[in-house]
């Protein structure tokens, strides 16, 4: 199958689904935050907040029992787990080698949020076989 370029790939956020990302990952600060963000393509509808049961500063694993419930409400709802959030709470958004290691899903973006400066950086990458490709993202209102 072909890969899409990915400077034409962007992912598409509702503003409010943003939003709640970004506060979760403050909230949880100073550990990582993660969760899953659903729905068709790379158009986002809604957010999931997962516990991250590692309850780190560098590192997240995502409760197993959570993820496997929502995995199946999505496939009851007919959504797709279009991304994976999760905040570097004093690292750059970009993915840690921990990161590349656990990429298991190449069909979901993975968007990080670097919390080091006092506004939030959001980044988005697929991941696919250890390759890293940045692409684009929209908050929209």
């Amino acid at each position: 199958m072909e890969q899409p370029n990915p400077e034409s790939v962007r992912l598409v956020i509702p503003a409010p689904v943003f939003d709640s990302m970004l506060a979760h990952c403050r909230a949880d600060y100073p550990n990582e935050a993660c969760g899953i963000l659903a729905g068709k393509n790379m158009s986002v509808s809604e957010i999931f907040l997962m516990t991250n049961t590692e309850k780190s500063p560098v590192s997240y694993l995502m409760d197993p029992e959570e993820q496997f419930s929502l995995m199946k409400e999505l496939r009851d709802r007919s959504l797709n787990m279009t991304a994976i959030y999760h905040s570097h709470p004093d690292s750059p958004a970009f993915p840690s080698a921990r990161d590349l290691a656990l990429a298991y899903y190449e069909d979901s973006v993975y968007v990080i949020i670097s919390l080091m400066e006092s506004e939030p950086d959001v980044k988005c990458f697929l991941i696919k076989e250890g390759e890293v490709s940045e692409i684009g993202i929209s908050a929209v209102r």
